[in-house]
């Protein structure tokens, strides 16, 4: 819904939903809704970049070209309408939410202050869940990627992840059905 005021506010709420936008262009973009009264959420890490000149550390997003927002999935269009956005994740034209622990176990991440890095999502291991740390609760996968220690938190409905350093002891095995959710993959586990 529209706020009529000094700044054309829009109330945010509703679920969280993926935004794609133009490469680089999410940072802009972040602020622009932001401006607008939407809850956004731009997880970023740092990286270091060499120029022929200096090296540097920037700030990069988790997952390139995109970010999350909350709105209602009536009144969408002023997020599409919001320069650089391409589309809101979704079917068709009809947007997905990302699942609420997917987004909470991001914002414990991001919240936490821990080394984040952007990681190829993963299908395949067991299911196993973290209980000890920020991220307490969250379920996964266990994989084969030769670091211990390590939590790969990925977002489903992108197929985009990212990899953080936790205490392996952490990490305790569930005992699933054969016909699990894909919402319910919501962190995948190094051994």
């Amino acid at each position: 819904m529209m706020e009529m005021g000094s700044a054309n506010k829009v109330i945010s709420e509703g679920p969280w939903y993926a935004v794609q936008v133009k490469a680089t262009h999410e940072k802009r973009v972040a602020a622009a809704l932001d401006y607008f009264g939407f809850n956004c959420f731009l997880p970023l890490y740092e990286s270091r970049r060499r120029w022929s000149d200096r090296v540097r550390e920037v700030e990069l997003p988790l997952f390139p070209g995109y970010l999350f927002t909350t709105f209602d999935p009536v009144g969408r269009v002023a997020v599409l309408k919001t320069p650089s956005v391409i589309r809101i994740v979704g079917i068709g034209y009809e947007p997905i939410p990302i699942d609420d622990r997917e987004i909470a176990a991001l914002q414990a991440v991001v919240s936490s202050g821990v080394r984040a890095l952007p990681h190829p999502f993963l299908q395949v291991g067991k299911r196993v869940r973290v209980d000890g740390g920020a991220f307490s609760g969250a379920e996964g996968i266990i994989t084969n990627l030769r670091k211990p220690n390590q939590v790969i938190l990925s977002v489903t409905l992108l197929q985009r992840s990212i990899i953080v350093e936790i205490d392996s002891a952490w990490v305790k095995p569930i005992v699933t059905s054969s016909h699990s959710s894909r919402s319910e993959k919501v962190a995948r586990i190094s051994a």
